[in-house]
């Protein structure tokens, strides 16, 4: 696609047209941190945005891809497709402790300064998808195995995270980083119950083969790669001690740098568990939860933002692809599909603080974060026109997407 000819824009273009929603993008920013939901259950946060977009002039599909708390915003029929994603689930008994009601608010309000830019230049291009369940349930992969991103040239989004991590190298933040690629899996034990005094020896005992299972993973942690992860809980355990215990249930997530060597530690972890039920006589179930893959990222596409956030004084590093920020995201899944950008931007925290803690959960419902993070919606909106207007910018990111894509295929990644 060539486009006839290429509109002269300002800056000021798209920060007028944020400045003018700031008001109402900080009260539907400030209703989302009070009322934060978990995974699959944001139907609160759903409506908040859809309403609010609504209002703007916007039509929006809710429950859009079968996924009953997504939403789904379109403008126009024509052009490249640049989606931003609304993340805006919350963390049991932490709230918004990653931040995600900021990401939401970021896409929204990229998604309506595009568009207005869009609409004032009369060039097509589109659309806002929001993305439930990030933190439980893998709802990007649903959605990118529904459709979802089919038409999406590209895929945009930021992240929150604590600005002093990044200040000793004279940034507040990073245009990419990649990510961990993770797996989950459930196992459960059953047994046979018995007198726990009386007959133990006709019981199986459901415990004894999660304890079991338990201690086979720490062993193997001693043989994992210092950038692999094993962590897990007891979702289901015994309440007395009076009787051997017939059922019990546990969850492991499994983390490693790719997805090819994520594979092969989730079938270590898979025989500590199925050894557990082994050596004590207990039946075994394993579930497997959807893979978030690892992040890549597109150099072309993070030096655009990172170029954009600098002019509007927002310092970036550049980030690559060795770098990695220690989580796992199914972003990760999408970028692996169309180019994508999953950037960090800072927001002040107090000193040792880390997103997945309540200190991080008040520093995201701050005003100086609502602020911070609209300037990354400028620098995302921004990143959005120049890949829909200018051709040769887009040529070179889905060029460098071709190659990795390429380079993973013949290493088997």
């Amino acid at each position: 696609m060539t486009l006839l000819s290429k509109p002269s824009i300002s800056m000021e273009d798209i920060r007028n047209t944020i400045d003018t929603y700031i008001k109402g993008l900080s009260d539907e920013l400030y209703t989302l941190n009070k009322q934060a939901r978990l995974s699959f259950q944001e139907f609160k946060a759903q409506t908040h945005i859809s309403d609010f977009l609504e209002q703007q002039g916007h039509s929006v599909q809710r429950g859009a891809y079968s996924l009953p708390t997504s939403l789904e915003s379109i403008y126009g029929s024509k052009g490249r497709c640049v989606n931003f994603n609304a993340e805006y689930d919350a963390l049991p008994g932490l709230g918004h402790a990653c931040g995600h009601n900021l990401i939401a608010i970021a896409s929204v309000a990229a998604y309506l300064a595009l568009t207005h830019t869009l609409r004032k230049y009369g060039i097509d291009g589109r659309k806002l998808l929001g993305t439930p369940a990030e933190e439980d349930g893998g709802g990007k992969i649903l959605l990118l195995n529904a459709g979802a991103y089919e038409k999406a040239d590209l895929s945009l989004m930021i992240h929150p995270f604590v600005e002093d991590q990044f200040r000793p190298n004279g940034t507040i933040g990073s245009a990419g980083q990649s990510s961990i690629a993770i797996v989950d899996l459930i196992a459960e034990f059953r047994g046979t119950s018995a007198h726990a005094s009386g007959n133990p020896w006709d019981g199986i005992n459901a415990l004894d083969a999660l304890v079991a299972s338990y201690n086979n993973i720490s062993m193997l942690r001693q043989q994992i790669r210092p950038d692999e992860r094993i962590h897990g809980c007891i979702l289901q355990a015994p309440k007395i001690t009076n009787a051997i215990p017939e059922y019990t249930k546990v969850k492991f997530s499994i983390r490693s740098p790719k997805m090819n060597s994520l594979k092969k530690l989730s079938q270590r972890v898979r025989h500590c568990l199925e050894a557990g039920g082994l050596a004590t006589g207990c039946e075994v179930e394993i579930t497997e939860d959807l893979a978030y893959a690892d992040l890549w990222v597109n150099d072309p596409l993070c030096s655009l933002f990172k170029q954009h956030m600098n002019l509007l004084g927002v310092p970036l590093s550049q980030g690559s692809q060795s770098e990695n920020i220690g989580g796992s995201t199914d972003m990760g899944n999408v970028s692996q599909i169309i180019p994508g950008l999953h950037a960090i931007v800072g927001i002040e925290a107090p000193k040792g603080t880390f997103p997945h803690n309540h200190a991080f959960a008040e520093a995201v419902g701050a005003k100086d974060a609502h602020l911070r993070i609209l300037e990354a919606a400028k620098g995302m909106a921004l990143t959005a026109w120049s890949a829909i207007v200018d051709d040769k910018v887009f040529a070179e990111i889905q060029d460098h997407f071709d190659k990795m894509r390429k380079t993973a295929e013949n290493l088997g990644l």
